[in-house]
């Protein structure tokens, strides 16, 4: 049967705690609650009542009829789907007219399906098998040839029988508006677009279709090791599982709830379940891109590098033969090279020589314990993680004027807001669950505004759509902050009562007017001063922003104006109001919370500040550093220049994330002594000299936070393989080895250890997150609930208010010029995350998007003599790299847009290291770069 989900998803039920309406199901009197169906009263009360069109937490049809009964005093039945129970009303769902039609509705649509459909637990054949419907007496429809045009479904319409449900799903739910209709009568049928095999249509493989098809109609493809071969290249994959393991997406920072259904130590398929954040939903590689921990790709047993074996850094992808410069070791040996060798760094060059880098798509567990390791183990605080590479400039300036570097509201709040502001951020792209939300506010009515160099696909959703100019961020923010000032729309009492700083920034911002600015950013001064009211007026403006805005020089100043807005309006600490900066990783909040940064401890105390310190020497029992560590990029330019001797890297892979990247291999390449922890050889591991062999994600059990400030739980559904080991258990024996007395034999006793330092989930203890699996942040107790809103009183900072602060609109220090005339933006593809280890191991993802492509505008393609799918190099002044092109008219004139995915064509060969200066993370959006035809031969970076 079909997945459950709660009907009102991420707003709260309707009728929920009304009084209570007494009518009589089949002779016994019942209750229903305000509003409630006749399916779904008499469901809670135990009455099953044959249904197929009708799918929980899906608007009502009514179209199948299987759910028809009748009602006393009323000459025609009705579909029990869509019409409320009323007072005294007598229904009658298994009697002899509501069950004759019943049946007859099945024996019908078995003439469409013969079979029942293609799912073991379809849901005509168990109706049919509980209404007696042996077979059809009907002559059957002609029968469509499959569709197996899609990497990731399966489309065997002969088992359709058009309940509505795909089209719901696509149309309603996650309002793609790929599935419809076509035909009238006996020709109706569903379709893609314009009636396209499904491969070739825009449908973007979320799988909500096929979750919600009750027939099989609709599959998921049996994916990973064997599928490929012989006829498995076109079977679906069996419904009927071993066991089904609740757990999470292990992606992006949404933190979806799924479910995976195992066999035979094997991830078969995937559900989405009722989570607080997806309610169900699921994108392509939430559903489909769970492979890769059965790649034959996995590192599976410990490696250490061969004497004389040099470490080379120039190259694309990980060479094949990389194999050969490595040996194969017992975990003793490889412990006590790492973790011993480590040690002597320590002991000759002094704790300074030594830096760590944790993962954003480990364990909340996991990231404690190895910031832990590094400062107390190691003796610094050159402990960091990809958040550098992210928000930490979001963070920096959240902490500057709010005290608090978390999201103020969930994405949940979309369904409160009048108006939605989302700036340099793809939700469609990096945060797809989250953008059905928005989507969903919209078609309630919600205004939409978009701000973008590139006009994304959440353009068309929209009200009015800002395509400014690369790196005029501040320019256009410091407009709109002109005009609520000029036109006094201003919340004067918010800001007496809860801000500093207001005359300052009205002095400030005075000379940035609309028409100032106009010229800079390339947007109408009519525009600028319509949505700035826009977005004051509003009963309720929610600001949304992603890496577009962080990823700068003075991503910093970014995020400080988009605080001073929705200060100067109060537009904060209510629902559908606030800063939601939308996390990227699965568990880069998370891993921040628990203090994987260099300058903070957990709960984002400072290592300078000595209360906290000596908090946390009590509790580690080992003396801390004061001293702020090093950051991502620090840390490697500290490498090249021989100040850090010795490194390990857990779970991220700088040598394809860091700016400059061909400078950071050189640096890593430099290390007496590198350490890896990780599942697949990348482009990291390969320059490592032990590589230990960790845990993928649905191989561990521990919690994760996710960008709404939930705490969730994830448990492991299969073993690692070979000798590969869990991270935490790693974490330990290192330690260990560098002369700490750690006996973790389980991420709950961490847990418990985190929750005495940290302030903001005290409250939440293992076996609360065990029951509900979901706990949102801040918690201070057991019996608190958990806050969804926060500063709805006062911030979080020394005297409660919320600090404003000014930032000027000036450029970046590369510009664009008669040899770079084009600007750089780099991002994610919807298909492939990060750096691509994981989702290029993904059967399905990779099929869909196979290989690097730059994306231009049709007018810069025709000016360099290039076509769609023609190779061009792309260059800067730190390297080149070859790919082929797309033509993309949301790509502004100037610009080229490359995701940072894929080794052979590294974007970030071509970026720049220079760092914002206060969040120290470096300028992923802009540089200037050449764009010029390449030989066909050519391709990856040269």
């Amino acid at each position: 049967m079909s997945a459950t989900r709660t009907a009102a998803g991420p707003a709260s039920s309707a009728g929920a705690g009304a009084s209570a309406i007494a009518f009589e199901l089949d002779g016994r009197p019942v209750e229903a609650r305000a509003g409630e169906t006749i399916l779904a009263a008499a469901a809670r009360h135990g009455v099953e009542i044959p249904r197929l069109c009708q799918y929980d937490g899906y608007r009502p049809d009514g179209n199948c009829r299987a759910c028809v009964v009748e009602i006393e005093g009323e000459r025609v039945l009705a579909p029990s789907c869509c019409r409320a129970a009323a007072a005294g009303m007598k229904v009658h769902a298994s009697g002899t007219r509501a069950r004759a039609s019943q049946r007859m509705v099945i024996e019908l649509l078995l003439a469409d399906a013969p079979a029942g459909g293609h799912r073991e637990d379809s849901e005509l054949a168990h109706w049919a098998s509980v209404l007696g419907v042996a077979g059809s007496r009907f002559a059957p429809r002609e029968q469509p040839a499959p569709d197996l045009s899609h990497p990731a479904i399966a489309v065997r319409l002969d088992a359709c029988i058009q309940c509505g449900r795909c089209v719901r799903a696509c149309r309603e739910e996650q309002v793609n508006d790929v599935i419809g209709y076509a035909g009238r009568g006996k020709h109706a049928r569903i379709v893609f677009d314009c009636e396209d095999p499904m491969g070739a249509s825009s449908c973007v493989g979320c799988g909500e279709c096929v979750q919600a098809c009750p027939t099989g109609a609709l599959m998921p493809r049996l994916l990973g090791a064997g599928a490929a071969a012989s006829d498995d290249a076109v079977r679906a994959a069996p419904r009927a599982s071993q066991r089904q393991v609740d757990s999470l997406c292990p992606f992006c920072g949404v933190g979806c709830q799924l479910a995976w259904h195992v066999s035979d130590n094997r991830i078969v398929y995937v559900e989405g379940r009722d989570g607080p954040s997806n309610h169900g939903r699921l994108c392509v590689k939430g559903r489909f891109g769970f492979d890769y921990v059965a790649s034959p790709d996995r590192l599976t047993v410990p490696l250490v590098r061969r004497p004389g074996a040099a470490k080379n850094p120039r190259f694309g992808r990980v060479p094949a033969d990389w194999r050969e410069q490595f040996r194969e070791a017992g975990w003793e040996e490889a412990l006590e090279l790492a973790g011993g060798g480590l040690a002597r760094i320590r002991d000759v060059h002094g704790a300074s020589a030594l830096a760590g880098f944790g993962s954003a798509k480990g364990s909340n567990e996991e990231a404690y314990l190895f910031q832990k390791l590094v400062r107390t183990g190691f003796g610094t605080n050159n402990v960091d993680h990809c958040t550098r590479l992210c928000h930490a400039s979001s963070v920096a300036a959240l902490l500057e004027g709010i005290g608090s570097g978390a999201v103020s509201n969930q994405v949940s709040d979309v369904a409160h807001a009048e108006v939605l502001f989302v700036i340099g951020s793809n939700p469609t792209v990096n945060h797809p669950v989250a953008a059905t939300w928005i989507k969903n506010a919209v078609r309630r009515g919600a205004k939409l505004v978009v701000a973008d160099p590139r006009r994304t696909d959440l353009a068309r959703h929209a009200t009015h759509v800002l395509q400014f100019r690369s790196d005029t961020d501040v320019a256009l923010l410091d407009a709109m902050l002109h005009t609520i000032v000029a036109e006094d729309l201003v919340d004067r009492e918010f800001v007496a009562a809860r801000t500093s700083g207001f005359e300052a920034l009205r002095e400030a911002v005075a000379p940035y007017s609309p028409e100032a600015m106009a010229p800079v950013c390339g947007i109408d001064a009519a525009t600028i001063r319509e949505v700035a009211r826009l977005y004051a007026r509003s009963r309720a403006s929610m600001i949304f922003w992603g890496m577009g805005v962080s990823q700068h020089v003075h991503g910093t100043d970014n995020a400080r104006c988009l605080i001073a807005l929705a200060l100067v309006t109060g537009q904060i600490g209510r629902p559908g109001t606030g800063l939601h900066p939308l996390r990227g990783q699965n568990n880069v909040q998370g891993a921040s919370d628990a203090g994987l940064i260099p300058m903070m401890l957990p709960d984002y105390r400072r290592v300078g500040d000595e209360a906290a310190a000596a908090a946390f020497e009590q509790l580690w029992g080992a003396k801390l550093d004061r001293r702020p560590g090093l950051t991502v990029v620090e840390t490697l330019q500290a490498a090249a220049a021989r100040q850090i001797r010795g490194m390990v890297i857990m779970g991220e892979n700088p040598a394809m994330s860091d700016p400059d990247a061909a400078h950071a291999r050189e640096a890593l390449a430099t290390l007496d002594l590198l350490v890896v922890q990780d599942i697949f050889p990348t482009e990291t591991a390969v320059l490592a000299d032990v590589i230990l062999p960790a845990s993928a994600f649905p191989e561990k059990t521990g919690s994760f936070t996710n960008t709404d400030r939930m705490v969730q739980l994830a448990r492991q559904a299969i073993d690692p393989p070979g000798q590969a080991r869990q991270d935490l258990w790693i974490i330990v024996q290192l330690a260990r080895r560098l002369g700490l007395d750690w006996h973790y034999e389980h991420p709950r006793e961490v847990f418990e250890e985190m929750r005495q330092g940290m302030a903001s989930i005290r409250g939440i203890g293992w076996a609360r997150l065990e029951r509900e699996g979901s706990v949102t942040y801040p918690c201070v107790d057991e019996t608190d609930p958990g806050q969804p809103v926060v500063f709805r009183e006062r911030f979080p900072t020394a005297d409660g208010r919320g600090r404003l602060v000014h930032a000027r609109p000036d450029p970046a220090d590369e510009q664009p010029d008669e040899q770079w005339p084009f600007v750089l933006i780099t991002g994610r593809q919807l298909e492939h995350w990060h750096t691509g280890a994981m989702t290029r191991r993904a059967q399905a993802l990779d099929a869909i998007e196979p290989e690097a492509t730059a994306s231009l505008h049709p007018r810069d393609l025709g000016r360099l003599g290039l076509h769609p799918g023609d190779r061009a190099a792309i260059a800067s002044r730190r390297g080149r790299i070859v790919l082929r092109v797309r033509a993309d008219d949301g790509v502004a004139p100037g610009s080229v847009f490359v995701p940072f995915a894929y080794a052979e064509a590294a974007a970030n060969l071509l970026t720049k290291p220079t760092l914002d200066p206060f969040g120290k993370i470096p300028g992923f959006k802009y540089c200037a770069v050449s764009v010029s035809p390449a030989p066909s031969a050519q391709a990856g970076a040269a």
